[in-house]
């Protein structure tokens, strides 16, 4: 007992402190044991200590100038010790909970630290992975309150919806199955990179195919440009993945028409043309059908053998899952490429509204198009904060902070050639220099890139019970701190351990909950509640049109159902 205070004496996880004359040495517990003598009694009791930093004065420093030497004291830390720590005022720090083991003193992590150096925030699901999000967001956009941060620029990729009322109180959302009070959510098919709208639209393509469809898209985006004025852009610096516009639509109809045309005449080359088709209906031609023998009509010799391609680009024109990046409303191209909306605009509604942060809800997104769609999104963004970073509105003068939900179906290792890894693997790595920071989030670390997670210079490990995914959590902390990995599994919910960078020292950390109002829509369903109740007997026509119109607000059409409790429905004669 000191001052009143109790502490606990070489518990895994706190901290000692080591005097060196003016200076002080801090320390963290990492483990505890006793080794036996030769007769079987207690030999004496160990901890091992890893030192993190050093105060003089009450200023707090994190690394060492000087080691400790043999035969030290060492000091427990107590409550006026941590606050030298913890204690430290100013824009660069915002506090996100409360030391587990002193609730009186709160846990700051360094702004700056968090965003240029990256983070994590790894845990199971079910141990306040979510509401830590939103605890944190809260915590550095500080809403109405003094000294908060509203010049503040976050993207939020809501991979299952859950945080668009928790945060609508600074927030602007985006989806792509919008309900009321939510903006649409686009992204131009035009401003992706040729290969992945390619693997999208028309599946898998050899080498000679590739090049039909890229040349194809190479001319069309040549015209566009020879007719309009885009400003920047050199015609001899032209490539297929220059964010020009360019009809899709057109590009089918021009490649199906070479592919089913039919030719007549001595040189063979006057079409056998019976019925034009439509680009704008997906109307193909329709051609003579070739005859065997001379007299014609012949096939075109010239096919590039893409025809199963074509029908696949054309039911995805056509499938109205895909209307968010296939008719992305004011920014799809005419059928001459002109568009109502250029690319300034997206940048604006994304990042360069008055709200600190965009919610870009992508629960209603197909999941084989997930990685290739969040890869774009972050390309988009990044492309146009590298190439301006020295501008106001760049990345050094305004930073970004990117916060990916659900890492593990899009950053996986197993799909690390894919467009959404390349581009975060270019963040962590490069993003530091030009103010663009992300911050992953993943249930299952083990499945998240390596790269990527060791790039993160902040981790806060929430519970973890599979071993995988503890051992890559060891792997990834910046601090030499193997020992509190062992601590995950038994971590309560909503407390993590934090360290790295943002941190002073590494510490275990009670996450301060938001209000009611302001959590994320994951919590677990109260199954004894919605099973006590009575049964309502629904009709299960909107089950299915809510699947069928790939939203879950579809209204039905009016069947005359009137729908009554179970136990009130007349019975019939058999008496069931």
């Amino acid at each position: 007992m000191i001052e009143g205070h109790m502490y606990r004496v070489a518990q895994v996880g706190g901290f000692v402190r080591i005097p060196q004359g003016y200076q002080d040495l801090f320390g963290i517990v990492s483990a505890v044991g006793a080794s036996a003598d030769s007769k079987g009694g207690n030999g004496g009791r160990w901890m091992t200590v890893e030192l993190a930093g050093e105060a003089l004065g009450q200023s707090f420093e994190r690394g060492l100038s000087q080691l400790p030497s043999i035969n030290d004291a060492v000091h427990i830390v107590s409550e006026t010790d941590l606050k030298r720590i913890y204690g430290s005022q100013g824009l660069d720090q915002i506090a996100i909970g409360t030391l587990s083991s002193s609730e009186s003193i709160a846990v700051k992590l360094s702004l700056d630290a968090l965003v240029t150096r990256h983070s994590a925030i790894l845990g199971s699901t079910g141990s306040g992975k979510s509401t830590t999000v939103a605890s944190l967001l809260r915590s550095i956009v500080r809403p109405n309150e003094a000294g908060g941060a509203p010049a503040s620029r976050i993207l939020l990729l809501d991979v299952h919806g859950e945080y668009t009322h928790a945060l609508a109180d600074f927030s602007r959302v985006y989806s792509a199955t919008p309900q009321p009070g939510e903006h649409p959510l686009f992204v131009p098919y035009w401003a992706l990179q040729a290969k992945d709208l390619l693997d999208f639209v028309a599946g898998g393509l050899n080498e000679n195919q590739e090049i039909a469809f890229s040349d194809k898209i190479q001319e069309m985006k040549a015209s566009v440009l020879a007719a309009s004025n885009f400003p920047g852009l050199d015609p001899q610096s032209l490539t297929v993945d220059s964010p020009v516009p360019f009809s899709l639509k057109q590009c089918w109809y021009d490649l199906v028409d070479f592919e089913v045309r039919t030719l007549n005449g001595p040189q063979r080359d006057q079409p056998a043309l019976e019925q034009a088709g439509d680009p704008v209906s997906l109307t193909p031609p329709k051609y003579t059908p070739a005859a065997l023998g001379s007299a014609g009509p012949f096939l075109n010799s010239q096919a590039r053998g893409i025809r199963r391609q074509l029908n696949l680009m054309r039911s995805r024109l056509l499938d109205h899952r895909f209307d968010f990046i296939l008719h992305p409303g004011p920014w799809e191209p005419a059928l001459d490429g002109t568009v109502q909306l250029d690319l300034d605009k997206l940048l604006d509604d994304w990042v360069g509204h008055e709200r600190p942060v965009t919610i870009l809800d992508l629960s209603g997104v197909p999941s084989s198009v997930l990685t290739t769609l969040v890869g774009s999104i972050l390309r988009i963004v990044y492309e146009a904060l590298y190439w301006s970073r020295e501008k106001t509105e760049g990345g050094i003068h305004r930073p970004l902070l990117v916060v990916m939900e659900e890492a593990h179906r899009y950053l996986s290792g197993t799909k690390a050639d894919g467009s959404a890894a390349d581009v975060v693997k270019r963040i962590a790595k490069e993003g530091r220099k030009y103010g663009i920071g992300a911050m992953v989030v993943s249930q299952r670390p083990a499945e998240v890139d390596e790269t990527i997670l060791s790039q993160c210079g902040t981790i806060l490990a929430l519970r973890l019970s599979n071993p995988e995914d503890r051992a890559r959590v060891k792997g990834a902390l910046p601090d030499n701190l193997g020992g509190l990995v062992e601590l995950l599994p038994v971590l309560r919910t909503g407390e993590a351990i934090v360290a790295g960078e943002a941190a002073r020292l590494p510490v275990r950390c009670r996450v301060t909950l938001p209000a009611p109002e302001h959590r994320p829509k994951s919590s677990d369903p109260k199954v004894s509640e919605a099973w006590a109740t009575k049964r309502i007997a629904e009709g299960y026509d909107r089950v299915v049109a809510s699947w069928r119109a790939q939203r879950t607000f579809a209204v039905t059409r009016d069947l005359g159902i009137v729908r009554l409790p179970v136990e009130d429905t007349p019975k019939s004669d058999g008496g069931e």
